[in-house]
């Protein structure tokens, strides 16, 4: 089932999904309708999850390349310090 909403203008499609739970899970989550948005809850945690794998990803492309850099020379890093507390 395809929703569409209006937001300033701008049309966003969306879906729906589905997914399976215990009678117990249920119950508790019925319990709990006043009080938690459950379709929120879900929508924000999946969000963030991908947000998570992306930047997971990131930092792993970093390190091969981090990885791949030639090291530096001994020494380098004093040179930087001192160099920025003689700036001030």
């Amino acid at each position: 089932m395809l929703q569409y909403c209006i937001i300033m203008g701008v049309y966003f499609m969306s879906t729906t999904i589905s997914i399976r739970v215990s009678r117990e899970l249920k119950r508790k989550m019925d319990s709990l309708r006043g009080y938690i948005n459950w379709s929120e809850e879900i929508r924000r945690f999946i969000e963030n999850r991908i947000r998570e794998f992306g930047q997971q990803k990131a930092i792993e492309e970093l390190e091969k390349i981090i990885k791949r850099l030639p090291p530096c020379p001994r020494g380098t890093a004093r040179e930087y310090v001192r160099g920025d507390r003689d700036s001030y």
